[in-house]
């Protein structure tokens, strides 16, 4: 009841439609209750002779009957229509808030989740709402009534005969109450092994390279499979539940039927029952069991949708753990300004990522980050756009410390270009100017000019308007990564994030990129990750750290002066390439 309730909430936006549907529905239901007494009316005339006067009658009542029977129609289009349509505009406001949520979820949150089970939450759980809000709550409405209204009149007709009716009722209850504590735990799972399938998936269709060149189509095969039929043995679980409770509550339903036939004979045996009121009683009969036999069968149903609005709930119930606090302001005029003061990090409380952190990077100076893998550079760059939240110290920009700012205005001066990167599914054009949706072409080829990629546009077929496909995977490595720094340079941001922006591109390429590096160089403060010691040695600050410290600092003539760590990297580096890193 509580869930219901909160569904309830979630629809009051479409106030209006549900109100129209619902009277139609009540309409509807007054339509089905008066049609069974018309009938029997016109039984009671043909019983007792029809002359002319009742002759009249029956053509005022069929007149009257086919009047019903056309509002019956009228109604049942509007409650059916109106109902469909606040439930589907519900699911579309359902799927762009989950989707929303999601897209505003710190980075933390994804850790554990599978791409294709949230895709599953957005798309197939909130259809789920379909189905509750136009067909489960409306016909549980009309059921609800129907089965008050014929009561009522059956206990007008013959009290003690309607009494009997009632008998099956506290079984169906209880027969309902049993289904639904057995059926919708195998309604969760099939959901949860829904959003598995999916998630298995988007792996493999992402993957599919691996796959072909790996040879293990007929492994993945046989995985998809697996999770196909555990989804499909959890829903064949429930519907066998549902096998058994359904013509359980039909056979209650026929005893009940088999007591009114019975009983109704006795008492037209004593005389105490005329037949124009046993054909009434009859009539009602199969709206009163349909009623009981109809809500019966919603159960199922809702026991699925429930399934899938707790899996929606969840998400939308689930807490940003980062956003902007109360009071904060919007970060303005920056000049790039960095500096970390004490700060410590880590993802759990057992494993620490970056221990008491303190460095300054001044405006328009390469800041470099060099250092084993895992040992927490990405991590540091992330701390700066809020992507996760420090235990420990303060991060400032120009002064400000960037927990008290707005995160959306600290993002909009922050322009990062990731050694994974993504392009979208579009253009050349339109993957360079996402990153300012109001850019002309001229603002788009001068951001590709700097990062040093116009010239390979231009040598494609279609130019800018060459489509990148998924991923981007029509462009080599080093194009994407010069798309992405052109993305960068067109935001105008103050602070430019490079994250292995050379980790696997060929010399040539490197130097491509070093160049669009080099031109952007002073002009905005740069934060740069890099393996490749050759890509940094220009910049103004190098930070060497090691196990969630900064254990070296200095330019690059420094650090090899120093004969630390720094030093190693470079001469394991030199003798690598053959040269100086």
């Amino acid at each position: 009841m509580k869930m219901l309730w909160r569904l309830s909430r979630e629809a009051i936006r479409y106030k209006t439609l549900y109100i129209v549907a619902i009277l139609s529905t009540l309409g509807l239901t007054a339509v089905n209750l008066t049609a069974p007494k018309l009938l029997s009316r016109m039984t009671g005339i043909v019983e007792r002779g029809v002359d002319e006067a009742g002759l009249s009658r029956i053509g005022a009542l069929t007149a009257a009957l086919v009047g019903l029977y056309l509002l019956r129609v009228l109604f049942r289009f509007l409650s059916n229509y109106l109902a469909h349509k606040a439930a589907w505009y519900l699911v579309g406001d359902l799927r762009t808030r989950t989707y929303d949520k999601l897209e505003r979820m710190h980075l933390g949150y994804f850790h554990d989740k599978q791409t294709g089970d949230l895709m599953s939450r957005v798309v197939n759980d909130t259809r789920d709402f379909e189905l509750l809000y136009a067909h489960m709550i409306p016909e549980s409405i009309t059921n609800l009534v129907t089965f008050l209204g014929v009561l009522i009149v059956l206990l007008t007709i013959n009290a003690k005969l309607a009494l009997i009716t009632c008998a099956p009722i506290p079984l169906i209850l209880v027969s309902g109450i049993v289904f639904s504590r057995k059926v919708r735990p195998y309604f969760r799972i099939s959901q949860k092994k829904m959003g598995e399938l999916n998630g298995k998936l988007q792996d493999n269709l992402s993957g599919i390279h691996e796959i072909q060149s790996f040879g293990r189509e007929e492994y993945e095969t046989d995985k998809v499979n697996e999770r196909n039929f555990e989804h499909i043995r959890a829903m064949l679980q429930a519907l066998k539940v549902g096998a058994i409770f359904h013509p359980s509550v039909e056979f209650i339903s026929s005893l009940g039927t088999i007591l009114v036939v019975g009983f109704g004979g006795y008492l037209a045996y004593r005389e105490s029952l005329r037949v124009e009121d046993i054909v009434a009683f009859l009539l009602y009969l199969s709206l009163f069991y349909g009623p009981v036999t109809g809500l019966a069968n919603l159960l199922e149903s809702m026991q699925q949708s429930m399934a899938g609005a707790e899996r929606v709930l969840a998400v939308l119930d689930t807490p940003c753990e980062i956003q902007d606090k109360p009071g904060a302001a919007p970060l303005e005029h920056v000049g790039g300004d960095i500096r970390f003061e004490h700060v410590s990090f880590s993802y759990n409380d057992s494993v620490p990522v970056l221990r008491d952190v303190s460095f300054h990077c001044e405006p328009g100076k390469m800041l470099a980050l060099v250092g084993p893998t895992g040992v927490g550079k990405t991590t540091l760059t992330q701390l700066i756009s809020r992507f996760y939240e420090p235990t420990s110290g303060a991060i400032l920009i120009d002064g400000r410390n960037i927990s008290d700012v707005t995160i959306e205005s600290l993002r909009r001066n922050i322009s990062p270009v990731l050694q994974d990167t993504f392009l979208f599914n579009g253009t050349i054009a339109e993957n360079i100017g996402y990153a300012m949706p109001n850019a002309s072409m001229e603002e788009i080829q001068s951001a590709a000019m700097a990062a040093n990629i116009h010239e390979d546009i231009m040598a494609m077929p279609d130019g800018y308007e060459t489509q990148v496909g998924e991923r981007g995977l029509r462009l080599s490595g080093g194009q994407k990564q010069r798309v992405a720094i052109a993305r960068a340079v067109l935001r105008r941001s103050p602070i430019i994030i490079l994250d292995e922006a050379t980790a696997s591109v060929d010399v040539e390429t490197e130097q491509q990129i070093q160049k669009a590096i080099a031109g952007i160089a002073g002009k905005r403060t740069i934060i740069a990750i890099a393996h490749r010691l050759s890509t940094i040695r220009n910049a103004d600050k190098i930070l060497v750290i090691e196990e969630g410290r900064v254990t070296e600092e200095g330019t690059h003539a420094e650090l090899v002066a120093l004969n630390g760590s720094y030093a190693r990297m470079n001469r394991i580096q030199s003798a690598a390439t053959g040269g100086i890193a």
